[in-house]
């Protein structure tokens, strides 16, 4: 069976918004480090509601999630392609990993440093 690529504009971009959706679910359904990063995503979204954050900082709160979650989906990614390409341990895999996961601390070091700076103020 030969795979038939959809040429139309619009019926092609919601298969694309329907795959990307399904992808979203299954991490967060999934994987244990996007669910505890999905959930301190909600429970920092409530604390926005309850300290009346502003504008600005919305923006930046909503975008250290959204940095956090992508960056954790992509290293996902690396993961599984990683492990189904060589499935026992193999020192260069290992390495690709944990690159991998330092870009996850990255994101998530500058999430902390985010949240730190919008709230911290809220409790002095």
């Amino acid at each position: 069976m030969e795979f038939q690529k959809d040429n139309t504009f619009v019926k092609g971009r919601l298969k694309s918004v329907t795959y990307a959706f399904k992808g979203a679910v299954k991490l967060i359904s999934t994987e244990h480090s996007v669910m505890v990063q999905f959930s301190l995503g909600i429970l920092l979204t409530i604390a926005g509601f309850y300290f009346d954050i502003s504008h600005e900082e919305w923006l930046f709160q909503i975008f250290a999630i959204g940095l956090v979650l992508s960056v954790e989906g992509l290293n996902t990614a690396v993961e599984k392609v990683a492990d189904f390409i060589h499935p026992s341990y193999h020192e260069k895999i290992g390495f690709i990993k944990d690159i991998a996961a330092g870009a996850v601390f990255f994101a998530a070091m500058t999430a902390i440093a985010i949240g730190l700076i919008i709230y911290i103020p809220k409790f002095i």
